[in-house]
């Protein structure tokens, strides 16, 4: 990453002076000498990373922040409630600090997982330093915006029994209902979202709807809004398995519509957003309301999209999906770190 500083090993952040943060709490694979207790030889595979998902995104908006984490979710999971509370407590998932790979079967040897003390340190050590530095960039770039967007950027495989039934959409954008940015927000996404793989591959808060990254940080009515976007790895992965390999012709054809859809938000915030009342010029101080605690929650006619079909694709929705989710394209709406 081209001018990237840090002050701190968890992370690698570039700053940037546009309205736009891009954030991947999951493209991360290191793992501390020091981890304790070890993983098993099915946790040593990260197999749950969101592989080279920063690389899709690289040097498509110039003047974005970006900040990568460098740590597998393994570790530490940098998009869970620190509290350890589930963000969907009635389904499947995993925690703060992950027992269980995405297929449900342990990622310790012997099957022990952390306990309480080694889960604090773990997350103080990188899970409270990564988003201490997010909250500082959106209140650095909320000084120079009226508004500001968190992109939060993940992926995963397409076909996880234990978390969905059948194959997931491959476009899932999540607004927790709406409630973590403006609705031009989520109603430009999912436009441009859905012309990628057609309206059927797109989906707004389905099965994800936003992690605790873009609930915590987010805060609409000062100004600050987050958005996540979860694709499926058939979007851009040879295949869904090791070693987990880009797929050159996949890669060119989604980077261009990423790009697109970056530069339509980013002039989203700077104009339409920007010129509502209230919002005449970007504020040198940063609002009451976004300081406190609250703020811690030329599209083109595309050739037709490359193959993303898995052997047997079915597709098969997660009961979950059917009724809250939203078809995308429809008309609803610089400071160092401590030591």
């Amino acid at each position: 990453m081209n001018g990237e500083r840090s002050g701190h090993s968890g992370y690698r952040l570039r700053p940037g002076e546009g309205p736009i943060v891009l954030a991947f709490p999951h493209a991360g694979t290191a793992l501390p000498p020091d981890l304790a207790p070890p993983l098993n030889a099915r946790g040593r595979a990260l197999a749950d990373t969101d592989w080279h998902v920063d690389e899709l995104y690289e040097g498509l908006l110039p003047d974005a922040t970006v900040l990568v984490a460098t740590h597998s979710r393994y570790y530490i999971d940098l998009n869970r409630d620190p509290t350890g509370s589930s963000l969907y407590p009635d389904r499947n998932t995993t925690g703060l600090c992950p027992e269980v790979d995405f297929a449900g079967r342990s990622i310790y040897e012997p099957s022990k997982p952390p306990g309480g003390d080694e889960i604090a340190r773990r997350r103080d050590r990188l899970h409270t330093p990564y988003h201490d530095e997010l909250r500082r960039q959106l209140l650095r770039l909320r000084r120079r915006h009226p508004h500001v967007l968190l992109f939060d950027g993940h992926s995963i495989r397409s076909r996880l029994p234990f978390l969905f039934e059948g194959v997931l959409p491959i476009v899932n954008f999540g607004s927790d209902g709406g409630r973590t940015c403006d609705p031009a927000i989520t109603r430009l996404a999912s436009a441009h979202g859905a012309s990628w793989f057609g309206r059927d591959d797109c989906v707004l808060d389905g099965r994800f709807r936003g992690g605790w990254t873009t609930r915590h940080h987010a805060d609409p009515a000062a100004g600050v809004h987050t958005l996540q976007l979860e694709l499926a790895q058939r979007a851009y992965l040879r295949h869904e398995e090791p070693p987990w390999e880009l797929d050159t012709g996949k890669v060119a054809y989604l980077r261009p519509r990423l790009g697109e859809l970056l530069v339509a938000l980013d002039e989203l915030l700077r104009g339409e957003l920007a010129r509502r009342p209230g919002h005449d010029a970007p504020r040198r101080e940063h609002p009451d309301a976004a300081a406190s605690e609250g703020l811690g929650e030329r599209r083109r006619n595309p050739p037709s999209a490359p193959s993303t079909d898995l052997p047997g694709d079915r597709r098969t929705v997660h009961p979950a999906n059917q009724q809250p989710r939203r078809r995308c394209g429809c008309d609803q709406p610089d400071e160092e770190l401590p030591p």
